[in-house]
């Protein structure tokens, strides 16, 4: 009788083992120190004292640098319409929702469960391709897409695809970072776990220490040079801006192509 429950416990032992999820990779957060380039509209070498690059989820991650990985989670990219389900789309009696900012794209429609899951499907792939590729971290992009839905979506349908992928990037041992959507940021790192923040204009509107005050020192801010309130070195010296922050040319064009601009805050 003693063998048979020592067995017994041995094989629930066994069973719970085997019940264990797989530890997933580690995440890396961001580096402390360094300055970082915004390259969505095109792959080059950065500055020598670039430590964080982020760059578009098609293009390679860059050597010896963290790397960011670029997806536009929320909306379609232009040229990419294609590639989603039409019934992943918002669509109204209009047709379909279009950003009025961005009108090469279109609103994902994340307002139930099976349209949810039909775009994490498609979005698995891309966010796990760009952890094969050797991207660090990932960012999503237009987590506020549904205030451009006159009503279709809502932030909490929003905010549990985001959870949704970001469990999945986790998994797959990226970094999750927010794009945008400064006064969703406490939500955003307490239900759907995301670890840093890349904020385009924060200086500009002021709503910098929205981020910092729920990342910390993991914001990333790009500025603009069509939206400058003052010069650049102002921003970089106001208390609230983060450590990390640079000044762009709107359409983030290399080096080689008329219109480059690139300077990173000296502190």
């Amino acid at each position: 009788m003693a063998m048979l429950a020592s067995l017994g416990l041995c094989a629930m032992l066994l069973i719970a083992c085997a019940a264990q999820p797989t530890p997933s990779p580690a995440v890396t957060g961001l580096p402390a120190h360094g300055g970082f380039d915004y390259q969505l509209g095109g792959a080059y070498p950065p500055d020598p004292d670039v430590s964080l690059v982020v760059r578009d989820r098609t293009a390679r991650p860059s050597d010896g640098a963290y790397s960011i990985c670029y997806i536009n989670a929320f909306q379609t990219q232009p040229a990419e319409q294609d590639h989603w389900p039409h019934d992943t789309l918002l669509t109204s009696d209009a047709g379909p929702v279009i950003d009025p900012d961005w009108p090469d794209e279109i609103l994902l429609d994340t307002s139930s469960a099976p349209k949810r899951a039909a775009i994490t499907h498609l979005l698995t792939a891309w966010i796990e391709g760009c952890a094969h590729a050797g991207f660090d971290g990932v960012e999503f992009d237009n987590l506020d897409s549904f205030t451009r839905s006159d009503g279709a979506l809502t932030v909490d349908d929003n905010l549990a695809l985001a959870a949704r992928i970001a469990r999945i990037a986790h998994d797959a041992g990226l970094a999750v970072g927010q794009k945008n959507a400064a006064e969703f940021s406490p939500r955003l790192r307490d239900e759907a776990d995301f670890d840093f923040a890349v904020a385009e204009e924060c200086a500009a509107y002021g709503e910098c220490d929205a981020y910092t005050k729920v990342y910390g020192d993991a914001v990333v801010d790009i500025e603009y040079t069509d939206q400058l309130p003052e010069s650049f070195a102002a921003l970089c010296a106001e208390e609230a801006s983060p450590r990390a922050m640079i000044l762009r040319d709107r359409h983030l064009v290399t080096p080689d192509q008329n219109g480059y601009v690139y300077e990173a805050c000296q502190r």
